[in-house]
């Protein structure tokens, strides 16, 4: 992996949050844990942080993104409550740590992971698809689990997203004849019976169940997007979403996806 700076405003947020929720001690210990390399800096918290964090950017001996990865991966990972005071604020600092990521198209992955945001900068999720570019679209996933905490109705929208993406992809590459109205319900009904994902033309009822399941599944994400995500306006029935249903729906997407796009690949094999 190409070495990669951790970008100047990157430094700051950082800096600035670690400074904010540690002591002298906990800083020392927290950064000793990262790897940053040398001895703590002289000075007050945030002067402290923000020359530690240069330091890694400094030594050619170390990848400076572990560092920050490893730095960072409490205040992304630690379970928080949006109802409880203490945890609002924490729960903005993550906020600022995904958007400053962003800003410089990187973007913080579970286990103290910071990854390039997108393969190239002008690839788009639907040539990722196109090139069967698994790991981009792994990434795709992440940064919508990236939202899960803190805004969990655009998680929702952003697996709902990228289900209608393979879906499209597929109906335009297979010349299929695409449907009237482009939600994913009626997208996704085209594509599974084109790949036979049919429960009833399956003799194994186990296979029966779980083709059933998958039929479901992709109509509920569409359906939860429509009534409960940040896609549409709230209608007269509000869903009060949490971050244990919006994890729910991306995890179930990916399965969706990874199982659509392996199909396709075996159909590609077979012709």
């Amino acid at each position: 992996m190409m070495r990669r700076l951790i970008p100047a405003p990157v430094l700051s947020v950082c800096a600035e949050i670690a400074a904010t929720r540690e002591t002298h001690a906990t800083l020392d210990s927290l950064f000793t844990y990262a790897g940053a390399p040398g001895e703590p800096p002289p000075g007050s918290k945030p002067a402290k942080a923000l020359a530690w964090l240069r330091s890694a950017n400094k030594d050619e001996n170390i990848n400076p993104l572990d560092v920050l990865g490893c730095l960072i991966e409490g205040y992304m990972e630690t379970p928080l409550d949006p109802e409880n005071s203490w945890d609002k604020q924490r729960l903005k600092d993550r906020e600022r740590i995904i958007n400053v990521l962003a800003q410089s198209e990187l973007q913080y992955v579970k286990g103290g992971k910071i990854v390039c945001a997108l393969g190239a900068p002008s690839r788009t999720l639907e040539e990722f698809i196109k090139d069967r570019d698994f790991v981009s679209i792994d990434i795709e996933f992440k940064r919508a689990l990236s939202n899960v905490e803190v805004n969990p109705r655009e998680a929702v929208s952003a697996a709902s997203n990228i289900l209608e993406s393979v879906c499209k992809v597929y109906i335009a590459e297979e010349g299929l004849e695409a449907p009237a109205k482009q939600d994913l319900k009626p997208i996704w009904t085209i594509v599974r019976k084109n790949l036979g994902f049919d429960p009833s033309t399956v003799e194994d009822k186990d296979l029966q169940q779980i083709l059933s399941g998958l039929i479901s599944i992709t109509d509920g994400i569409g359906a939860l997007r429509t009534h409960a995500s940040s896609a549409h306006g709230a209608g007269q029935k509000i869903y009060k979403l949490e971050p244990r249903h919006a994890r729910l729906a991306i995890h179930s997407a990916h399965t969706v996806v990874l199982f659509v796009l392996e199909s396709w690949h075996k159909k590609k094999q077979a012709i």
